[in-house]
């Protein structure tokens, strides 16, 4: 299966100072969806950089049209919380 990585970046720039109580609950639901995902074994790595600039998730997927489809269901970017852009890519080296 391919390999893709899909980064997030909040629409408003006031998010991390002041998130609204709808975008704190569609991160919750971004944290659940990639949790179950991981669970499954289709997200290899997900995570915010801690300077506040974007998030990104590394996945697996079928085709390109499972792996969009799969960044476009992310709770998170379906509400409008995050913008999303989706790459794929190749692992090369991987931490066992």
């Amino acid at each position: 299966m391919p390999d893709y990585i899909y980064l997030i970046h909040p629409l408003r720039h006031e998010f991390f100072d002041s998130p609204t109580p709808q975008e704190e609950a569609m991160m919750e639901a971004h944290f659940e969806y990639l949790k179950q995902a991981t669970e499954r074994g289709d997200v290899v790595l997900a995570g915010p950089c801690l300077d506040e600039t974007f998030g990104v998730v590394v996945f697996r997927a079928e085709d390109d049209l499972a792996a969009r489809t799969f960044m476009l269901n992310d709770p998170a970017v379906k509400s409008n919380v995050m913008m999303a852009e989706i790459h794929p890519m190749k692992i090369s080296l991987k931490e066992c």
